[in-house]
């Protein structure tokens, strides 16, 4: 039975200030819940139901406290409008510590993203495409915002995820010869440049773009083009579908050359 507390601190863990004090974060959705299983991250709680915990072949000497609950009480219990059969407390792990070296060709800094979704979607890009680091500017998203989480699609549990300043990546880019490069609407057309062969590309505020401070840092601008021709068409792309692109694209140049004329 899920006791009254512990829904209680289910529902406080959606903000992040109670996240910060009780040095825990949530974790709802079945595939997110069994990666988290899967990973080192270190659960204190366990609500499931039965047949959850039998398919996922939980190992409950791994986990602080395993609670058997019905669908009803998961429900009552969830802050998602349509939970699934398991929810996990988790501990909240400590700060990384800032690398001195980019792992992959391409990582992203995100300047400001303020969208848990947008946040939780880049994640999730990031591990599709191999970037296994990802830097954030400190006023962008916590990662650890449930919504973000839940956008992820467990993606968060293999893309390390760090929080820093442009200056202090700038440094490092320059360190290990590698170009900066931005997403504007007033750049370069991506399908007619040839890009760095080592990147850290800048994607900017979903309402603001890139701000003047980061924009100074950057040695390249880059843009998605328009095809329709409309004057009422969208005025821009969302910035996890721009993100995607441009790394689906920095992929294919790399990769697949010889598709290119």
């Amino acid at each position: 039975m899920v006791s009254k507390n512990t829904i209680k601190l289910i529902k406080s863990l959606a903000l992040k200030k109670v996240r910060n004090k009780e040095k825990l974060f949530l974790v709802e959705g079945d595939k997110n819940v069994a990666e988290v299983l899967h990973s080192a991250i270190t659960i204190e709680k366990l609500i499931a139901t039965q047949n959850f915990l039998d398919t996922q072949k939980v190992d409950i000497n791994k986990i602080g406290k395993v609670i058997e609950a019905s669908p009803q009480e998961i429900k009552k219990a969830s802050i998602l409008k349509n939970p699934q059969n398991s929810i996990a407390v988790c501990k909240l792990p400590d700060s990384k510590k800032l690398p001195e070296n980019f792992e992959s060709d391409l990582s992203i800094f995100l300047d400001d993203i303020q969208d848990p979704g947008n946040l939780g979607t880049i994640i999730r890009i990031c591990d599709w495409f191999g970037i296994n680091q990802l830097f954030c500017s400190l006023q962008t998203a916590d990662v650890y915002n449930p919504k973000v989480i839940q956008a992820s699609m467990g993606s968060f549990c293999r893309v390390d995820i760090f929080y820093t300043t442009i200056e202090i990546l700038t440094g490092m880019a320059a360190k290990n010869q590698i170009s900066l490069a931005g997403a504007f609407l007033e750049g370069e057309n991506i399908y007619e440049q040839k890009m760095p062969k080592k990147l850290l590309l800048i994607m900017g505020n979903e309402g603001n773009g890139i701000s003047s401070r980061v924009e100074k840092k950057i040695e390249k601008k880059f843009k998605i083009p328009a095809f329709n021709t409309n004057s009422s068409s969208a005025e821009s792309l969302n910035v996890s579908v721009a993100t995607a692109i441009f790394c689906s694209e920095f992929k294919r140049q790399k990769h697949f050359p010889f598709y290119s004329k």
